[in-house]
């Protein structure tokens, strides 16, 4: 059966949702995974996502200045799709609608990939509350 793209994202678009693409704003060539942070995914203006990245120290060298919480370090052993330890930086959101990850799904650049469990997700929230950078429009989008 061929799901059509728009509803695979809206029917499986949570908090803890992971998607795998390269996004232009990440000087990299490589694809990353984008973690969904937002609480109503759906209805909302945005979705808020967040990047991992397996380059640990060059992340927490970047933002020593944050607190500690606001990068979360998650291994293969707390997510399965990760096959390496992985950061997953809290200070910078990256913001799409529905109407552009459909379109990266049906253009073949997005992966939809396992949901990340509560915990993981539940840091992630405190991360981005904790976070000096992140203004309190987007927290907002939290509740």
């Amino acid at each position: 059966m061929n799901i059509p793209p728009d509803v695979k994202i809206i029917s499986t678009i949570n908090p803890g949702s992971v998607y795998y693409f390269r996004d232009e704003a990440i000087t990299s060539e490589s694809p990353h995974y984008f973690v969904v942070r937002n609480k109503d995914t759906v209805n909302g203006p945005i979705v808020a996502l967040l990047c991992a990245s397996s380059q640990i120290e060059k992340r927490q060298k970047w933002y020593s200045s944050c607190p500690p919480e606001t990068l979360v370090v998650v291994g293969p052993a707390q997510y399965r799709d990760f096959t390496k330890q992985t950061i997953i930086n809290c200070n910078e959101v990256y913001k799409f609608t529905i109407a552009q990850l459909v379109t990266k799904l049906n253009g073949g650049i997005l992966r939809l990939k396992a949901e990340m469990s509560i915990s993981i997700v539940e840091n992630l929230r405190r991360g981005i509350l904790a976070s000096p950078v992140i203004e309190r429009e987007t927290k907002e989008l939290l509740y």
